[in-house]
């Protein structure tokens, strides 16, 4: 099967290898004449990213690029990112890279025209009404890794470096207006990315299915989205050039995202504050927090896991799905506790707080506490 499409769900989608190349024909479709190409500082210099400023310079779009963009992007970032952005007259954003270059990205163009500061932005109750829909610029997303999904959602991860809390600025309109999904782009990453990005995808995928609130074309993505997982990451993680297993996972990727709409839970609760706090990668966090939270959400998603298991092709129910976490943990050399991940000297009674007041516990089948919240910590320990 030739794995190419456009998708016009949930925006527009050019999906294929090599499709890079239409980077300029992207940018015209999103009305964007002078891109500010944001990307992470790891990915300024590669191959990938000097390619697409060349496709953009010979296209007439300029090749201007602003890479100070932290692994957790702070509002740092952000400030450093809009002075570039509106000194030099910018129209539009290429967000390119993993979570943290198309999360600053899409902030950026998001505050472009906004004259209050970011946080009054947080994904809190109606809070995004207070944008002006006008100071919005579009946006090109273009993912690097299959794991956040960022190319498709409507919101960016910004960590206050003052709190070191992980904060969601939400606006319906940071949904990119075109994402160029191109698996060539991720054929160069390290293994350890390969694993912890494609485990970011399935915690997105798990999470959603999981979460008690009611929609039901999310449920479908995300139980589609575990089997491409399923499939596809012990291909990618072996053989880093399999294009075809490289195809899949970038779409479960963006299906996780797409997915998640529906709820997130536990296992982003832990991880967002370990992230702000410690500095670790977010997909692998997630991984290593999987396999607690799921005992620990049991007696609310033991049937519903059950029926997953069967679709997958995993015999036992809860307890063989259980099993195949830990054991596909294990196989990509995901750390068994936090500690071995490098979180050292914990702050629990912080981490705790602030897990507790993450947006993603309002998903969580089980109701999260400061009572059973920190043995639940602990145990990861």
């Amino acid at each position: 099967m030739k794995l190419v499409g456009n998708w016009s769900y949930p925006t527009a989608i050019r999906f294929g290898a090599g499709r890079i190349a239409e980077i300029a024909e992207a940018c015209k479709a999103a009305g964007i004449s002078k891109p500010l190409l944001v990307t992470d500082k790891g990915l300024a210099a590669m191959e990938i990213t000097t390619r697409t400023l060349d496709l953009m310079e010979a296209a007439g779009l300029g090749r201007a690029m602003f890479s100070e963009v932290d692994p957790n992007p702070t509002e740092r970032n952000v400030e450093a990112g809009l002075k570039v952005y509106r000194e030099g007259g910018y129209d539009g954003v290429i967000a390119f890279g993993g979570g943290s270059g198309l999360d600053l990205g899409k902030t950026l163009a998001f505050m472009a025209g906004q004259t209050r500061p970011l946080w009054d932005f947080e994904d809190i109750g109606d809070w995004w009404t207070r944008a002006d829909p006008a100071g919005i610029h579009p946006i090109v997303a273009v993912p690097t890794t299959a794991g956040t999904g960022s190319e498709v959602g409507r919101a960016g991860v910004i960590t206050n470096s003052d709190s070191h809390e992980k904060k969601i600025i939400f606006h319906p309109l940071m949904l990119p207006k075109v994402v160029i999904c191109d698996p060539e782009l991720t054929v160069g990453m390290p293994k350890f990315i390969t694993a912890g990005t494609g485990l970011d995808a399935f915690a997105h995928c798990v999470e959603a299915y999981c979460s008690p609130h009611y929609h039901p074309m999310s449920q479908g993505i995300a139980l589609e989205g575990m089997r491409l997982v399923k499939e596809y990451l012990p291909r990618a993680y072996a053989d880093g050039s399999d294009l075809e297993a490289r195809a899949h996972m970038m779409s479960a990727a963006a299906m996780g995202a797409t997915a998640f709409q529906k709820g997130l839970g536990a296992i982003h609760a832990l991880s967002h504050p370990i992230g702000a706090h410690h500095h670790t990668h977010h997909g692998t966090t997630n991984a290593v927090c999987m396999p607690a939270v799921l005992q620990f959400n049991r007696p609310a998603v033991e049937g519903v896991l059950a029926q997953a298991a069967a679709y997958l092709g995993i015999a036992g129910g809860f307890d063989g799905f259980a099993a195949y976490v830990d054991e596909l943990n294990t196989s990509l050399g995901i750390p068994k506790t936090l500690t071995d991940l490098g979180v050292k000297d914990p702050n629990l009674d912080v981490l705790v707080r602030d897990a507790l007041n993450d947006p993603s516990t309002g998903g969580n089948p089980v109701t999260m506490t400061a009572e059973n919240t920190r043995p639940l910590l602990e145990s990861l320990f």
